[in-house]
């Protein structure tokens, strides 16, 4: 159990609950158990989590079997209230509002929480009705990103799948190349083929009936390189992919087939012996790492998530950002606060204006990273962040760890640093007051169609679009 989960608060409820039957004080029962009362008190407001030894003392003191303690039933009916509150005000929806958080102590009546429970529950109700479809791409890819983090991203059977099949094709060291990838597919029963016909909606098409595998004649844009799509090509033979049957499944795939080009295009033990060197000297970059397998910037942040939390024994977060702030890949272990729906996805989500993800578009200097200290309520983060465009449109890539692993990456010793209260609308998404007074009803702007298909218009006056970015315009539009 973690601290402020739902079952240290309810274990936190019970504990209370049967202590106010027995009519003890929190310093009586902390004394029968050989705990203060303060501490006895951050157990129960799930703040703390007890040892088994304490809660063998507690159920003792208490006259009720261990059982009944650790049950996750509410005590009552006012405890289930209680509960109900604290996680609707934990929710990233309530946290946008950047209102205070309720306390619901003996003055507020159980028909006051109830009516308080009641307007949370219509809230979330109202605002899950209002996101757009597709809803279930939405929630596959909250889903995976949940089974992503539980693993750290990391994935051993195909990391061992992809060194053997590295380690076929003749390969040593250095960057893979397009030689070697066809003799991996040979050996699969395969020939490359490059073709300048393929539908635009694929990126390869595999003909196992004749044993072809059809690529472009030169890379897309967005760092699909022809090595990494021969070789998600040939992951889904190996891997033994059926047609998907749902969503959810084809992004599965999806991760199961960039996850094994990855490790293909860098090698887990050449990878693993490359960022250990680096990290024992104080010079972890995602550029050199970039270098030296040959890859886009993109592919070694992407890497550098497979393998940092395994073998360099730190947690990380990684972004994609497009030019406009929207959110288009993220991952996080390190608690890094995502900006998230109602659903939980992050897809498509404006992240904070302060972060480096956005203040490095405005770096006049983009041949190299950029970095940055982030404040936030989750506690200091350090990213090194590189632009880059496309023929549509400009992007960044961070890659950032909590302040404590700062220590192990070139570029740590930046002043530069931000402060941000997001998900606090007020941070950087709310104009201040008077400014929004005025200029509300007397400005339409017309939004840019959204063209983040798993996401929801970000809410606001005018849906997918930026209120206070358009006050701010205006303004200063209007001085000139």
């Amino acid at each position: 159990m973690k601290a402020g989960s739902p079952d240290l608060a309810t274990l936190g409820q019970r504990i209370r609950h049967f202590r106010s039957e027995r009519g003890l004080t929190l310093d009586q029962l902390g004394e029968a158990v050989g705990m203060a009362g303060s501490q006895l008190s951050l157990i129960e407001n799930g703040k703390r989590e007890p040892k088994l030894s304490l809660l063998d003392s507690l159920a003792a003191s208490l006259d009720v079997e261990l059982a009944d303690l650790l049950s996750r039933e509410a005590p009552s009916r006012r405890a289930a209230l209680e509960l109900e509150l604290g996680r609707a005000q934990s929710s990233p929806l309530y946290a946008s509002l950047g209102l205070p958080a309720i306390r619901p102590g003996r003055g507020i009546t159980d028909e006051s929480l109830e009516a308080i429970v009641g307007l949370h529950q219509e809230l979330q109700r109202r605002a899950s009705e209002a996101i757009a479809t597709p809803e279930e791409a939405r929630r596959a890819n909250t889903e995976l990103r949940e089974r992503m983090r539980e693993r750290d991203n990391y994935f051993p059977e195909i990391e061992q799948l992809a060194e053997d099949q590295v380690r076929s094709s003749g390969h040593r060291s250095g960057a893979l190349t397009h030689r070697e990838v066809s003799v991996m597919a040979e050996k699969l029963g395969f020939q490359l083929i490059y073709v300048d016909d393929l539908p635009d909606s694929t990126r390869s098409i595999t003909d196992i009936a004749n044993g072809r595998i059809y690529l472009p004649p030169a890379s897309i844009p967005g760092g699909h390189g022809l090595r990494s799509m021969a070789l998600q090509a040939m992951a889904h033979r190996l891997l033994g992919h059926e047609r998907p049957e749902s969503y959810a499944e084809f992004l599965w795939q999806r991760l199961e087939i960039n996850y094994f080009a990855a490790a293909c295009l860098m090698p887990r033990e050449a990878s693993v012996s490359f960022l250990q060197a680096a990290k024992k000297e104080k010079r972890l970059a995602i550029e050199d790492f970039r270098d030296a397998f040959g890859v886009t910037h993109e592919a070694a942040a992407l890497r550098f998530t497979n393998l940092a939390t395994s073998h360099l024994d730190m947690t990380l977060h990684f972004l994609r950002v497009a030019g406009d702030g929207a959110l288009l890949k993220g991952y996080e272990n390190d608690g890094l606060p995502l900006p998230t729906d109602v659903t939980g996805s992050i897809e498509g989500q404006w992240v904070c204006k302060k972060w480096s993800a956005r203040t490095a578009f405005g770096h006049t200097n983009r041949t190299t990273e950029n970095y940055q200290y982030t404040d936030t309520p989750a506690g200091t983060f350090w990213c090194a962040t590189q632009t880059g465009r496309t023929d549509a449109a400009e992007f960044s890539i961070s890659v950032g760890v909590p302040f404590n692993q700062a220590k192990w990456f070139r570029g740590r010793e930046t002043t530069q640093r931000a402060v941000s209260t997001c998900p606090d609308e007020s941070c950087c998404r709310r104009a201040p007051s008077e400014l929004a007074e005025r200029w509300a009803g007397r400005a339409w702007p017309s939004a840019r169609l959204h063209a983040h298909v798993l996401s929801p218009l970000p809410s606001g006056t005018f849906p997918g679009v930026d209120d206070s970015a358009v006050y701010r315009f205006l303004e200063a539009h209007a001085e000139q």
